[in-house]
């Protein structure tokens, strides 16, 4: 029925609270979508902007690819079911259930029709001449659902619509919400705090805190594949365990510690971690009650711990427990078969597959479904540097940086590409969402390279590496840094008036507005009018006294002659006729693809336009386009 573009939305009240912060999600017709969060994440806000009961302070937000920011609830074609049902006491359940219809003067034939329809999917059609008073909660939340079947929108949006029932009628309850959706297919997004009718119910859910999104994902790879600590703790009951580790390499194993006990688990398991978190350093180590086993056969695997509180919850049982000479808290499940003693030393065993991995300053996983990058060694021989066991000829970019010695080169996974250079073997083939992630061993490297195509255990494989995303390292020190996707510069906006065109009594006239340029380098850049409202709507009175972060790519190529004046500090050389150059602008640094033909003594220059540029104003942080 409807698929939707969330694109930048934010948030921000007059008083300058933020409760939504850069949202940005496109759904797919006939997705159920739920949003899930604790109070005040901006779940309902998100959902009361979608259905235009909220202004969006900025962002745009498209319905079947059209803008709607500007359309009234009644011209959105969704409906809302809300959590309190808002039922008129004093109408019976048909006349509750036709009332938007008789408002939008549907004929009373067609009205009569669609009640019905309604109330059977419902089975509501014994109830349609009582009045809400008269009916159980479940079935005054049918009569809500119904009201909104018969308008026939293109978006269901419901906010909570169960809190205010019963633990068993909330489970008949959404069953029947999941039926509903499957026979209506239409477009579902729906707001909840319960992490179980999330992962129950929705296609693919949006976890939220404090405004931002964490993570959007299906609910199996949530459960499976946090993004970090935060969704991996909020959601599976009970929740995840967590303790403060360290990670070291020993006899080809990984040694784990978990708070003060070690155990040994593969290194494979742990291929996608960055290597410099194998120094010891502290990190944060996750493993899920369920993944703990009473029974084990593996020693390396093995903890010991002392039940102190024993919840028999009839097929399992909950163990609440401490690790052995520490207060450090650890849960795991046991049959309910099992019989433990409180405060007996007992060993279990974790299920090493199942652990999870977080830094301890950004709470972000260790462990990436898709790693951003790794560390390889380049090597000097004989006049040559090896990678992958493969001679390389440089770039002469790495070459002025380089001596006959070995180096560290930083490859992201992004930069590696099927087909070219260097030879390797599939050692794994992952599926992640569409496409592939390539396990290459190479020389007993091993490669990440992501792949449309699947690829076959033990087949050859040809790749090759985009250069101006290395970075090239020699004891820490970074000798020649990767080519960013883009530019940071910091500007204004430049209050102008402006002759626009507006509409008044079915005629176009032009009307004198403030509106405002955007400003580089004492450089005015045009922004289209409309443009104006919106953006000044959000950033009030004194918007050109804020400082204004403009980015723009690193492959735009430079000007000559034409634009804002640079200043050329250094030239790039990546080979293949394939040149950057890095340029002064208002004492900051930016890098620009270089013409073919250029000569150094050149007047460099950088013509930007509005569609050249992404502004984000730094006080309020947010996007303005």
């Amino acid at each position: 029925m409807a698929s939707l573009k969330l694109n930048h939305i934010y948030k921000v009240y007059e008083n300058g609270t933020k409760a939504v912060s850069d949202f940005n999600m496109e759904i797919k017709d006939k997705e159920f979508i739920v949003i899930v969060g604790p109070s005040g994440c901006g779940k309902s806000t998100t959902l009361r902007m979608i259905a235009g009961l909220e202004e969006i302070t900025a962002g745009d937000l498209f319905i079947d690819n059209k803008f709607v920011n500007e359309l009234e609830p009644k011209d959105r074609d969704v409906t809302m079911v809300f959590q309190n049902y808002a039922l008129y006491p004093h109408m019976t359940v048909y006349d509750n259930m036709a009332f938007g219809l008789k408002i939008a003067k549907v004929p009373n034939q067609e009205i009569d029709e669609r009640v019905h329809e309604a109330a059977k999917i419902l089975d509501i059609e014994d109830y349609l001449q009582k009045k809400p008073r008269e009916m159980s909660g479940g079935q005054r939340q049918r009569v809500a659902l119904g009201r909104a079947i018969v308008r026939h929108p293109k978006v269901f949006l419901l906010d909570e619509p169960l809190s205010n029932l019963d633990a068993k009628l909330r489970a008949t309850m959404r069953t029947e919400i999941l039926k509903l959706h499957n026979r209506l297919q239409t477009t579902f997004i729906y707001v909840t705090h319960d992490q179980i009718e999330a992962m129950t119910m929705g296609t693919r859910i949006v976890v939220m805190k404090k405004g931002f999104v964490q993570q959007i994902d299906s609910p199996k790879n949530l459960y499976f594949y946090p993004k970090n600590k935060f969704v991996a703790g909020f959601i599976g009951t009970p929740q995840m365990n967590f303790f403060n580790g360290r990670i070291v390499i020993e006899d080809h194993k990984a040694k784990i510690t978990l708070a003060n006990q070690d155990i040994k688990i593969p290194l494979n398991i742990v291929e996608k971690m960055d290597k410099k978190y194998f120094n010891g350093q502290e990190i944060i180590i996750g493993i899920r009650a369920e993944d703990i086993h009473y029974e084990g056969k593996e020693d390396d695997y093995a903890i010991n711990v002392i039940p102190q509180v024993i919840e028999e919850l009839g097929a399992e049982t909950l163990v609440n427990s401490i690790l052995v000479d520490s207060d450090v808290q650890i849960t795991f499940k046991v049959n309910n078969m099992i019989d433990l003693q409180i405060d007996k030393n007992i060993k279990v065993y974790i299920d090493p597959l199942k652990l999870h991995f977080f830094d301890k300053e950004s709470e972000e996983t260790l462990l990436p479904r898709i790693p951003d990058k790794r560390h390889f060694s380049i090597k000097y021989s004989r006049g040559k540097y090896i990678l992958f066991g493969q001679e390389i000829d440089l770039p002469l970019v790495f070459k002025e940086k380089m001596e006959k010695k070995s180096y560290l080169l930083t490859i992201p996974t992004n930069c590696v590409k099927v087909g070219g250079l260097f030879k390797g073997i599939i050692n794994q083939c992952e599926k992640i969402n569409e496409q592939y992630l390539l396990h290459i061993l190479c020389n007993e490297e091993l490669v990440f390279c992501l792949s449309d195509k699947e690829y076959e255990i033990g087949q050859e494989v040809e790749f090759d590496i985009d250069v101006t995303k290395v970075i090239l390292n020699d004891e820490n020190q970074e000798l020649v840094k990767a080519i960013e996707e883009n530019n940071i510069v910091y500007g204004k906006l430049h209050r102008i008036k402006a002759l626009v065109p507006v509409n008044k009594n079915g005629k176009t006239i032009e009307k004198k507005k403030v509106g405002f340029q955007y400003e580089i380098a004492n450089t005015y850049i045009d922004v289209p009018y409309q443009m104006y409202d919106k953006t000044l709507a959000v950033l009030v009175k004194k918007f050109e006294l804020h400082k204004i972060e403009y980015s723009f790519s690193t492959s735009k190529e430079v000007s000559i002659n034409e634009g804002i004046p640079l200043k050329l500090k250094t030239i790039l050389d990546y080979g293949n006729n394939l040149k950057y150059g890095i340029f002064e602008l208002n004492n900051e640094e930016i890098t620009l693809k270089m013409p073919s033909s250029f000569n150094e003594n050149d007047n460099f220059t950088l013509k930007l336009t509005y569609e050249d540029l992404k502004a984000r104003d730094t006080h309020f942080d947010i996007i303005l386009n």
